[in-house]
């Protein structure tokens, strides 16, 4: 399962393991990731978290809970041994009330486990084809099934977590008119 790459080091050629490769870029991605989102939330009021463009919108409370749904039911339940708590319908009620600081405490325990799963693949990096998921109820709401590697769950994180921390910073801009970077 491992990949090699050829690289250039100072005029000679190297062959690098690129699941390294993969990994550093990945907790690079998610840190950055991270940071910003908190830096966006941070930069908010408890009214501005619960504001929502329209009635039929997302608040970024919404968002916020969601995120940490999804983190909480498909990472923590699995590598940290938690009991699934998970109420999906409850992240999309309109009204959610979570104030900054819990909105912050939220993304930054979702981003942590992430991250903290991926230093554990970083010593052990065969884990990335282990399937975690196989014995477990069906992951529903989710664009992986049960037969999905560590890998492959990682890779649907990467793509669906800068959605939706895309819409926190594009809800924030609306709110605020304007963010500081």
């Amino acid at each position: 399962m491992f990949l090699l790459c050829l690289c250039e080091i100072k005029g000679g050629v190297s062959f690098l393991d690129s699941t390294s490769l993969l990994i550093e870029f990945l907790l690079m991605k998610y840190k950055s990731e991270k940071k910003w989102t908190l830096y966006v939330i941070e930069q908010l009021s408890d009214e501005d978290i619960v504001w929502a463009p329209t009635p039929e919108s997302n608040s970024i409370a919404n968002i916020v809970a969601h995120i940490w749904g999804t983190v909480h039911q498909r990472i923590e339940t699995v590598f940290f041994n938690v009991s699934d708590t998970r109420n999906r319908d409850k992240e999309f009620e309109r009204g959610l009330q979570l104030s900054k600081g819990q909105a912050l405490a939220l993304i930054t325990r979702s981003f942590e486990l992430i991250i903290e799963v991926l230093e554990k693949v970083k010593v052990k990096p065969e884990m990335l084809v282990d399937q975690p998921y196989l014995n477990l109820p069906p992951l529903t709401n989710s664009g992986v099934d049960n037969n999905v590697t560590v890998l492959e769950m990682m890779l649907h994180q990467f793509r669906h977590l800068p959605g939706h921390t895309g819409q926190i910073t594009y809800i924030a801009k609306m709110r605020k008119g304007q963010l500081y970077w």
